[in-house]
């Protein structure tokens, strides 16, 4: 049995190839599971997994909390908004409190960079990290290379642009890992104040005129801007945004071939996406939520195979 080289997933960064090559055979074999009558596999019987949301989240509790169900883990929610957090207790005393419940995984979402990292360091159970404020969400990027491969064959050798809010994406980021690793060329496209300063440093081009970008890629994945995480206006006005940088049905048509539209969600209609462009046939943003699934059904079965032994 091939077993990752990591002992928790806390970004792509820390993942080889052949991770990423494990990950989608193993992601493969769950996804036709996951398409049967019935959907559950007693794999993770005896194992007891905790999710802890610092941050709020809609797809990606639901997915990993899907994910451990179908592999039949034992599972306990947390969120920081109606625990002892709130009273001033500390990420390791929240964390080893849960772990005296005899805990296996941890998976954590929070807003402070490294937590995961620092939580690995610190507690005796596997992390995966569901995303650490601006930094890595490794699940993700997982979930959105496996969509680009189910829908073009393969990753090496595509063009990928990620479009929008890339300076507090950490979506961007692995994503950004992940399709080097690969062999997909990358380019970034949005406003000047919203690109990080040295982000070529990465390997990525940066473009910025939104039409280039589009004829250029044979994928587009496009971000919201994170309102949440701004502290100063980044450009003048949401509609100035759209017009600069939001993908519409028009500009599309105009493009010289067909390509694939994503989005990690949550979407903000009509700002960086209009909604003929989400739902039309070019989009694969539900195909992206199904595979969550099954890649987060994967990570957390791979880490588990290195609990039992």
């Amino acid at each position: 049995m091939s077993q990752l080289s990591v002992q928790h997933l806390l970004g792509i960064k820390h993942l080889k190839k052949a991770d990423i090559d494990l990950i989608f055979k193993t992601t493969d074999h769950f996804k036709e599971v996951i398409n049967r009558p019935i959907k559950k596999v007693p794999s993770l019987r005896d194992i007891t997994i905790a999710n802890l949301f610092f941050e709020n989240s809609t797809r990606t509790k639901l997915s990993f909390e899907l994910a451990e169900k179908r592999l039949s883990a034992d599972i306990i929610n947390f969120s920081a908004s109606q625990s002892s957090v709130k009273k001033g207790e500390t990420l390791i005393d929240t964390a080893n409190n849960i772990l005296s419940m005899k805990v296996d995984i941890i998976v954590m979402r929070h807003p402070n960079v490294g937590a995961c990292d620092f939580l690995s360091k610190h507690v005796n159970a596997k992390i995966v990290n569901a995303g650490d404020g601006t930094h890595e969400h490794p699940t993700q990027a997982l979930l959105d290379s496996y969509s680009i491969r189910e829908k073009l064959g393969n990753v090496e050798g595509k063009k990928v642009v990620i479009v929008g809010d890339i300076l507090h994406s950490r979506v961007a980021l692995s994503n950004i890992y992940a399709l080097k690793l690969q062999g997909a060329e990358v380019k970034v496209c949005g406003p000047k104040t919203l690109i990080p300063k040295y982000i070529e440093t990465l390997g990525v081009g940066i473009e910025y005129d939104i039409k280039k970008a589009l004829n250029w890629c044979d994928v587009a994945n496009v971000l919201r801007v994170q309102n949440e995480r701004m502290e100063i206006n980044y450009f003048p006005s949401t509609r100035e945004y759209s017009q600069l940088f939001g993908i519409h049905k028009k500009l599309l048509n105009s493009l010289d071939k067909k390509i694939v539209i994503m989005h990690p969600g949550p979407i903000n209609r009509g700002v960086e996406i209009s909604s003929d462009v989400a739902d039309s046939n070019q989009s694969i943003i539900l195909n992206q939520v199904e595979n969550g699934v099954a890649i987060r059904m994967a990570v957390i079965y791979l880490l588990a195979q290195q609990i039992k032994q």
